[in-house]
């Protein structure tokens, strides 16, 4: 197997799948579990120069769903989770016409 770091990673546990015909394989549950995947996922499977092949799971997002993963959205969840965190509880509004109310408070068109 490829080192990494000059260091030869550790197996911790080894399977086995049966090649069938059209390319098709069952991969075991154990695996599946290690790469986080379900049915319906995508496996992504990389060759290394040195002829290693390995897998990973690999999630696709949907076009309209892209925005959620962008630098300056992921800033404010973890700034939103810190505040959490740190026992902010935010504010509670109890209807529609309240909460809209602050908005225009607080972002005046």
């Amino acid at each position: 197997m490829a080192e990494e770091n000059g260091v030869e990673p550790e197996t911790n546990a080894t399977y086995t799948a049966r090649l069938r015909q059209k390319g098709q394989f069952t991969i075991p549950k154990e695996v599946q579990r290690a790469l986080h995947v379900k049915e319906g996922d995508t496996i992504k499977f990389n060759i290394h120069d040195d002829g290693v092949v390995t897998m990973e799971g690999f999630v696709e997002i949907p076009a309209d769903q892209r925005w959620f993963w962008t630098p300056e959205w992921q800033a404010g969840e973890r700034e939103a989770s810190a505040q959490i965190a740190a026992g902010g509880s935010g504010k509670v509004y109890y209807d529609l016409d309240s909460f809209f109310e602050s908005l225009d408070r607080e972002h005046p068109a």
